[in-house]
């Protein structure tokens, strides 16, 4: 049995959970899903999250191999590289992103971007095997949220990004370019046919009423009691109450700022002729 530790840092803003998993005896890690700090009302950014993270890693005496992604997030926005700057790693996301780059190039009139993922410093393939110090990680695509969707599967750990949340909250929304309700069922059947004591860490919770933050459940968990798609629920029944509920749902905040950025890896847009780096906000586009 793999014996990694995990740290969680939840950002009440975004209700996003990072993740620093480390080898406890080589001292190597990665850090998933990160957060840089963004007020949409004044377009500032600042590194208060990330720095959380730095410290613990720090603290930890860690050395950071990989900063991962489950996918091109439409909620926050990555501090990938800024932790590379600081920690190192190399950034990496699935192969797939190539297909969302190529849509929101032309949402976003990205002349810099090659669809190609060259910002990325790797793109994971279906079943690939790496490793964290002497921890094996095996690639997961699980797509449907978005076609670049990635669970990295450690040991009796997921961490399934916004394939699956709390089992009371359901599933992740499937109205995004590229997401398709079919294939996130499907893609959450290969999560759910990992053994049924399998932790599953969430990218986010969105807490009900009454309930304080959680983001760790259990494939038995969700296969008891996810109010989208427990045991016995079809594809036929998830895609018609996926595709019911995605059409009650606003944007997220921060969809137009987070998308253009996490689709080059966290990096900003080229700075334009005046040093003054602009995030886009196309009208009446989508």
């Amino acid at each position: 049995m793999q014996k990694l530790t995990i740290q969680s840092f939840f950002d009440p803003a975004t209700f996003t959970v990072t993740y620093v998993v480390a080898d406890p005896v080589r001292k190597r890690a990665a850090i998933i899903d990160s957060v840089l700090d963004y007020d949409p009302k004044s377009g500032r950014t600042s590194h208060a999250s990330a720095d959380l993270v730095v410290a613990y890693v720090k603290q930890a005496d860690l050395t950071v191999d990989w900063l991962l992604e489950t996918h091109a997030h439409a909620d926050h926005l990555s501090a990938a590289p800024y932790l590379q700057a600081q920690l190192g790693g190399g950034i990496g996301i699935g192969q797939h992103i190539r297909e969302v780059q190529g849509v929101f190039k032309k949402v976003f009139n990205a002349k810099d971007m090659n669809t190609e993922g060259a910002e990325f410093d790797h793109l994971f393939e279906d079943g690939q095997i790496f490793r964290i110090g002497d921890l094996e990680v095996r690639v997961m695509h699980t797509p449907g949220h978005t076609p670049a969707c990635l669970t990295y599967v450690i040991g009796q750990d997921a961490f399934v990004g916004d394939t699956l949340f709390m089992p009371d909250y359901g599933t992740a929304r499937c109205d995004f370019p590229g997401g398709d309700a079919a294939t996130l069922y499907q893609s959450i059947q290969k999560v759910l046919a990992l053994p049924s004591q399998t932790r599953l860490h969430l990218c986010h919770d969105y807490p009900p009423a009454g309930r304080e933050a959680t983001w760790e459940t259990t494939v038995a968990d969700q296969r008891a009691h996810n109010i989208h798609v427990h045991d016995g629920v079809t594809e036929a029944d998830f895609v018609a109450l996926r595709t019911a509920r995605d059409k009650t749902l606003a944007m997220p905040v921060l969809i137009l700022p987070a998308v253009q950025v996490n689709v080059r890896a966290g990096h900003m847009p080229p700075p334009e002729d005046n040093g003054v780096v602009y995030l886009k906000i196309p009208v009446n586009a989508l």
